[in-house]
């Protein structure tokens, strides 16, 4: 039985001060590169940049710095920096985009980076359920049989056992968040079900580790119970947090793509209509869907016996009507609202230019002729706006 110390206690010899010290020079040329970049007139976040240091300098502290709390305690802590929150720092930041941008295109080493990343490995390796299992079955391996007992007695394995946490760590939130260009983005149904799954995995391997201590080891229940507290109650913050990056994204992309084809359908594409052999203004009587009924045209709510009037009416009221017509008449004609309003309008004015009973209405045998009626002086029509204007004979 062996009691483990935690990860920077100098078990990994010089792994930790030499990644600690790779980590502070990547902040550096990070924040170079950022800053060519906006000198060239690119604008890049600045909170990228922050969140590119945070994360190098928690990667230095957990690999060499003191961590409080008992022995498995500082090794939980150092656990959830190294696995899950520096990781997640890392993929907000986007250090291939930075590279990408900086790079000038058409160089070698810009089509080789692009090469890498588009290849098949690398998307299959960030399919997520596969990230998922060599993230979260690594700690399951870890934590559940004696293999971390048995990386204290041998430092190489220590050494693998740090590196697989950390590179599993930011593949599985790569793969989830999936910011950076990729050959094949996986969708949201994929990503969404593989963070819920490993995070219900997660919280049940620190259940089980509350209950039982790792395979090997001798420490005391209490401090196994502030490790499994820990790692149960972070692992659902940083899963949280998670949650929210991937929501944020989707929702970010989609609205983009909305945008585009709202625009797209709203812009008029010349093409269509010369294509067509109509003009620009044409109207393209399109079949009706099968199982609906057309809507009747215009003409056929008028009685068939009307309908002779209707067509021939003349465009200005009283100009040519026959005998037998009259104002009240294309009013009959015009029922129903079949007709736009000018119709009815000009029905209007017809019926007030007929001479009424009083003043000697034509018979129903149309031998009498429609008389003009003229304001008093020979003045302007009170109709028709013009002077002496009135219903032709």
């Amino acid at each position: 039985m062996v009691n483990p110390t935690h990860l920077g206690a100098g078990d990994i010899g010089l792994l930790g001060p030499a990644v600690a010290t790779a980590a502070l020079l990547a902040a550096m040329v990070y924040l170079l590169a950022a800053a060519r970049l906006r000198r060239r007139g690119d604008a890049w976040p600045r909170r990228r940049c922050a969140f590119f240091a945070v994360a190098c300098g928690s990667l230095a502290w957990a690999l060499v710095g003191a961590v409080p709390g008992g022995p498995f305690t500082a090794h939980m802590a150092q656990h959830l920096a190294v696995a899950m929150v520096v990781p997640l720092l890392l993929v907000l930041a986007r250090p291939l985009t930075l590279l990408l941008r900086v790079l000038p295109g058409g160089t070698p080493a810009r089509r080789a980076l692009l090469a890498v990343a588009h290849s098949r490995l690398v998307t299959g390796l960030f399919f997520p359920p596969l990230a998922a299992v060599l993230d979260i079955g690594g700690l399951w391996v870890l934590y559940r049989t004696p293999l971390l007992a048995a990386s204290h007695h041998q430092p190489l394995l220590d050494v693998v056992v740090h590196i697989h946490v950390l590179g599993a760590g930011l593949l599985f939130t790569f793969a989830v968040c999936q910011l950076d260009p990729v050959r094949r983005p996986w969708n949201l149904y994929w990503r969404g079900s593989t963070l819920l799954a490993a995070g219900w995995a997660h919280a049940v391997l620190a259940k089980s580790l509350y209950a039982t201590p790792p395979p090997g080891t001798a420490f005391v229940t209490s401090d196994v119970h502030t490790a499994s507290q820990l790692m149960y109650y972070g692992g659902d913050l940083v899963e949280v947090a998670l949650a929210a990056v991937v929501a944020s994204h989707w929702y970010t992309t989609t609205g983009r793509a909305h945008r585009r084809s709202s625009s797209a359908h709203m812009v008029k594409r010349p093409s269509a209509a010369r294509g067509s052999g109509r003009g620009a203004g044409s109207l393209r009587r399109r079949p009706a869907p099968a199982g609906t009924r057309r809507s009747r045209p215009a003409c056929d709510l008028v009685p068939a016996e009307d309908r002779a009037f209707v067509r021939t009416a003349p465009r200005r009221p009283g100009e040519g009507l026959p005998q037998s017509e009259s104002g009240t008449d294309h009013i009959r004609a015009c029922r129903d609202g079949a007709w736009p309003s000018h119709e009815r309008e000009r029905g209007r004015l017809m019926q007030q230019n007929t001479p009424s009973q009083a003043e000697g209405e034509r018979p129903d045998d149309g031998s009498a002729q429609d008389t003009e009626r003229r304001p008093p002086g020979g003045g302007t029509h009170p109709l028709s706006g013009r002077r002496g204007l009135g219903i032709q004979r």
